[in-house]
């Protein structure tokens, strides 16, 4: 994983640890590991998708809205990657 690949975790990992109300230590998640399994509710995911567009300057369009986007760290961080990505085409 590069620089910027880890410093966007770190902020993913940042913004779970406030809104995701995970039953675990966001610090233990593996990139792989099922958020919403960890006690991430639907609810606590729309807090989750507005303090990353926040912390991102991003908005996630409608065909991101999925669960499968906000399943886990890694899920996450490909659709911000793609997000910024357009964003600095723009």
């Amino acid at each position: 994983e590069d620089e910027e690949g880890s410093q966007i975790t770190e902020e993913i990992r940042r913004v779970l640890s406030e809104h995701a109300r995970l039953v675990v230590d966001v610090a233990e998640v593996s990139d792989d590991d099922d958020l919403f399994g960890l006690g991430m509710t639907s609810h606590a995911s729309v807090r989750v998708m507005l303090g990353l567009e926040e912390t991102f300057g991003v908005e996630f369009p409608e065909e991101m809205l999925l669960r499968s986007t906000f399943e886990s760290i890694g899920s996450i961080r490909l659709s911000l990657t793609e997000l910024l990505a357009t964003a600095a085409g723009d």
